[in-house]
C-alpha cells in the first residue's frame, strides 16, 4: 500500500511563494512611486514656498520650543518627505537596490536645479540634498531591516 503523503500533489516551494510575493510587491511599488512622483513634482515644483502658510505656527513652534528652529524643522520635513521615496525604489528594484541612493541623489538634484531655474521664490540649497538622499537611505534601511526579520521568521 501506497502512503497517502506520496499521492498528495505538491504544493509550492516556499522560494516559489517568496517570488510571487517579490513581484507582487515589485509590482505595487512602482504604481505606488508613479503616484508619489506626482505628489513629490507638485510640493517639490510649486511655484511659491509651501510653508508659507504655517509661517506664523512656525514661529510660535520655535518661540516655545527655542531648539525646535525653522531650520531644523525645515530639514527634517525633507528627510521624512523622501523616506517613502526610499522605500518604494527599494520595492521597485528589488533586484538593483544598488540605484536606489542614487536615483534620489538625482531626483534632489533635479529638483534642486529645477527650483534655482525657474522658481524664483523657493531656494535651492545642499541641505535640502543632503535631507532628501538621507531620507531615501532611511527609507531603503526600513525595507531592508523589514525583509531581514520577515526573513527571519
Amino acid at each position: 500500500m501506497t502512503d497517502a503523503t506520496t499521492l498528495a500533489p505538491a504544493g509550492p516551494t516556499t522560494a516559489a511563494v517568496a517570488a510571487v510575493r517579490g513581484r507582487r510587491s515589485q509590482r505595487r511599488g512602482i504604481r505606488l512611486l508613479f503616484v508619489y512622483g506626482l505628489v513629490l513634482a507638485l510640493i517639490a515644483f510649486w511655484p511659491v514656498p509651501v510653508d508659507r502658510g504655517a509661517a506664523g505656527l512656525l514661529r510660535t513652534i520655535s518661540r516655545t520650543v527655542p531648539w525646535l528652529t525653522y531650520d531644523l524643522i525645515e530639514t527634517t520635513a525633507n528627510v521624512a518627505l523622501f523616506v517613502p521615496l526610499g522605500v518604494l525604489l527599494a520595492l521597485a528594484l528589488r533586484l538593483h537596490r544598488g540605484l536606489v541612493v542614487p536615483l534620489a541623489l538625482v531626483t534632489t538634484l533635479i529638483i534642486e536645479t529645477g527650483q534655482a531655474l525657474f522658481l524664483t521664490q523657493r531656494t535651492p540649497s545642499m541641505r535640502d540634498i543632503v535631507a532628501n538622499v538621507l531620507g531615501a537611505v532611511i527609507g531603503l534601511a526600513i525595507v531592508l531591516l523589514v525583509e531581514r526579520r520577515t526573513a527571519a521568521r
